[in-house]
């Protein structure tokens, strides 16, 4: 149990990291460097103009050679500042390039694994399969097309155009009813009375 709950776990801060936090920080410390020095500097700026007016010229002829140093080391800080934050640039940049080496690597892997996996040989089979799946359906279509006659294509066509612009239209059913067919008369025995009688035929002359 002690092994388990005192793992450390591994940091994600890499030696770049710490590296670029730190250039950071001393950039941040000497600006700050510089903003004490502006503020500084307008003070003895002013100093220097009450002291010429109190007629204490050589006090302020010393003052202002001061301020022409500290002026002289902000833009030594100004210098170093730049540098830093080129630093830092570099090392970021370097860490994404890093980060793309590293996926390429992978990806290589990866294609190789493929690769192995499926051979240019087992490629070509199985675009020889599709092709011959296709141009057996292609056979097939063929067949189904070829099974009506130009006249019955022709009359499929016209019912399509008919239904595409709603010309087609179903006879009406008849609203009145239909006249009923009277039956056929049922036949009665003919009696010898109701048949013709044949007329007598004329005796032949006497030749």
């Amino acid at each position: 149990m002690g092994n388990l709950f005192g793992k450390k776990k591994q940091s994600r801060v890499t030696e770049q990291d710490k590296a670029i936090l730190q250039l950071k920080q001393q950039r941040d410390k000497l600006r700050q460097y510089q903003k004490k020095i502006h503020l500084q500097l307008e003070k003895e700026r002013q100093l220097a103009k009450q002291l010429l007016k109190d007629g204490k010229k050589e006090k302020a002829l010393l003052l202002l050679k001061k301020k022409r140093y500290q002026e002289q080391l902000l833009d030594k800080t100004e210098t170093q500042i730049s540098n830093l934050e080129r630093m830092v640039q570099d090392l970021e940049f370097a860490q994404i390039e890093k980060k793309v080496i590293d996926g390429l690597k992978v990806g290589n892997e990866c294609l190789k694994k493929m690769h192995e996996v499926m051979s240019i040989e087992e490629v070509e089979r199985i675009m020889d399969e599709t092709q011959d799946a296709i141009e057996y359906q292609r056979q097939i279509d063929d067949m189904l097309a070829g099974s009506l006659s130009q006249e019955d294509e022709d009359a499929v066509l016209a019912e399509l155009e008919a239904i595409t612009q709603g010309d087609v239209k179903l006879p009406e059913v008849p609203s009145e009813p239909l006249p009923e067919v009277p039956k056929a008369a049922e036949k009665k025995p003919v009696s010898e009375n109701d048949r013709p009688r044949k007329k007598p035929e004329p005796e032949m002359l006497a030749m």
